[in-house]
């Protein structure tokens, strides 16, 4: 075993039976949560659909065989222990006992086997368990992942949303497990909370299961997650309590706002892993100027970063230079930030052979935003623009489907987005510049079309290299590249916040927010 590989072992030690965080005061068990969401879930079942959206109810209602506390440690979880093998090639699992799914059937290795396969069949985030080559059942509550290489990023990626425990006797009968009718209706989870209903647009209601395998939980009697889209009726409803809880807060005003709120707490702790930033992305693999990375980087010059930090942002958001997040040790804070500078901008536009008219205008481009509180920076784009000679049309905003399906078919010139990391750069990084991700119909994929050997290679290396510091060395060219070739223009990180009533004990502090589990959350009264 080499050292490496032990100080990994050591992190993550077997059987690690850490408590859960110490509790101020005694739980109190009872009431119905009213909690907001900014989104309609498509389905319920995040082993085919990742995002927020389903994640929140889908972690509910689907356990996971790990769970990570705030510092970043695992937690046991459906796995009461896990195992390295020596040479990092293996992952062995031991099941709690007495497990069951919602319906009453034994929770198994046969399920967690399925479980594995279903997300690399169907999850968008292919590379969280593609060296997964085979999973091993030697009994009901053993399971041994049998992996190509190793992977650093492997219990992560069995945490929380990213791998929920699907039931194989329901989702094995034959049927697309992507489009199985009982994703939405019917849904027989192994999670704290059973579904009783999903209005769309309305509500999605979740009550306690009372034969969840931690003895005591969940707390609460009931979920109910409220949809409200609309930024200020969600702020609305928290001021006068009718709400008891809001994450993923990001609209600057309401946050401001809340905070002067004494029955209720806003913070911005919680989304470590998910690690949120926001960038302007371009359709590299289109015939028009977007290909050209001259064009690229002259847009990045003609946009005044600053602005976007301190005026739209209002200076709660850090800068984002890369597509790693500023808080991951991972994070190459060094390279091009590409602070304005007009005069370059129109440099390179003329060296990519877009000379200005006789009206000043060298091509016109279309911006779409892909949530609504990007639209300040969409329209902050189309004035910076105007200044270098390309005239931009900013697309109104529908809805976030209508969006994800234009975008997702490279249907665009530029857009405004919001991108998760997913706690390791092989989870949610990777995925946005793979050439092997592009893919049509799959938003928050390679939309961007961008290629390129040397990333791919880069990539592949730091996916199964342990050492930290060479790790950090793999993904500091890999930023260094990226902020050359400029496939997506970062600005900043999203400065997401829970907001939440005081009288809400154990809010969800760790590091996935409302992605992760809530059989903790209780009401003080």
């Amino acid at each position: 075993m080499t050292k490496q590989f032990k100080s990994l072992l050591a992190a993550t030690a077997l059987g690690s039976m850490i408590a859960f965080g110490a509790q101020a005061e005694e739980p109190v068990r009872g009431g119905t949560l009213i909690h907001a969401m900014g989104q309609t879930p498509r389905h319920l079942n995040p082993a085919v659909q990742s995002g927020i959206a389903t994640g929140a109810p889908g972690t509910q209602l689907f356990a996971a065989p790990l769970r990570y506390d705030t510092d970043w440690t695992p937690q046991p979880y459906l796995a009461e222990s896990w195992e390295w093998g020596n040479d990092g090639l293996t992952m062995t699992l031991k099941l709690v006992k007495g497990a069951t799914f919602h319906d009453g059937a034994p929770i198994t290795s046969e399920d967690v086997a399925f479980s594995v396969k279903t997300v690399q069949e169907n999850h968008p985030f292919k590379s969280m368990f593609d060296v997964v080559t085979s999973v091993d059942t030697p009994d009901a509550h053993t399971a041994v992942l049998n992996l190509s290489q190793p992977h650093p990023a492997l219990l992560l990626a069995m945490s929380s949303q990213l791998l929920p425990i699907i039931p194989k006797h329901v989702y094995g009968d034959g049927q697309d497990v992507a489009s199985h009718p009982q994703n939405s209706e019917n849904v027989v989870g192994s999670g704290p909370f059973k579904l009783v209903e999903f209005n769309r647009d309305q509500n999605i209601v979740l009550e306690r299961f009372d034969d969840f395998f931690i003895e005591g939980r969940p707390y609460l009697d009931r979920i109910v997650y409220r949809i409200i889209k609309d930024a200020s009726s969600r702020a609305i409803g928290l001021e006068n309590g009718e709400l008891h809880m809001s994450t993923f807060e990001n609209t600057v005003r309401n946050i401001e706002r809340m905070k002067e709120n004494a029955d209720l707490v806003v913070t911005d702790q919680g989304y470590a892993a998910v690690g949120p930033l926001n960038w302007l992305a371009f359709n590299v693999g289109s015939e028009g100027p977007t290909s050209d990375k001259r064009v690229r980087q002259a847009i990045a010059y003609a946009i005044d970063k600053k602005f976007i930090l301190n005026a739209i942002m209002q200076g709660i958001s850090l800068e984002a230079k890369t597509g790693i997040h500023p808080g991951s040790p991972l994070y190459d804070g060094n390279v091009n930030g590409y602070d304005i500078d007009l005069d370059k901008a129109n440099a390179l536009l003329d060296e990519a052979g877009f000379p200005r008219d006789v009206n000043g205008t060298r091509f016109a481009l279309t911006i779409d935003y892909g949530n609504p509180t990007t639209k300040p920076q969409a329209e902050f784009t189309k004035a910076s623009l105007s200044k270098v000679g390309i005239d931009v049309t900013v697309n109104s905003f529908v809805d976030f489907p209508t969006w994800a399906q234009k975008i997702s078919n490279h249907n665009f010139d530029m857009t405004w987005d919001t991108v998760f990391n997913w706690g390791d750069p092989v989870i949610g990084v990777h995925r946005t510049y793979s050439s092997d991700n592009i893919k049509p119909g799959v938003i928050w994929s390679n939309t961007q079309q961008y290629s390129n050997p040397k990333i791919d290679e880069l990539m592949a290396q730091g996916a199964k290299e342990i050492d930290p510091d060479k790790r950090k060395a793999i993904y500091s060219e890999f930023q260094q590249i990226l902020a050359e070739d400029l496939p997506v223009y970062w600005t900043n990180t999203l400065p997401y916040h829970t907001i939440y009533s005081t009288k809400v004990g154990n809010p969800p502090m760790g590091i996935w927010a409302s992605g992760s589990p809530y059989d903790l959350v209780y009401l003080k009264e």
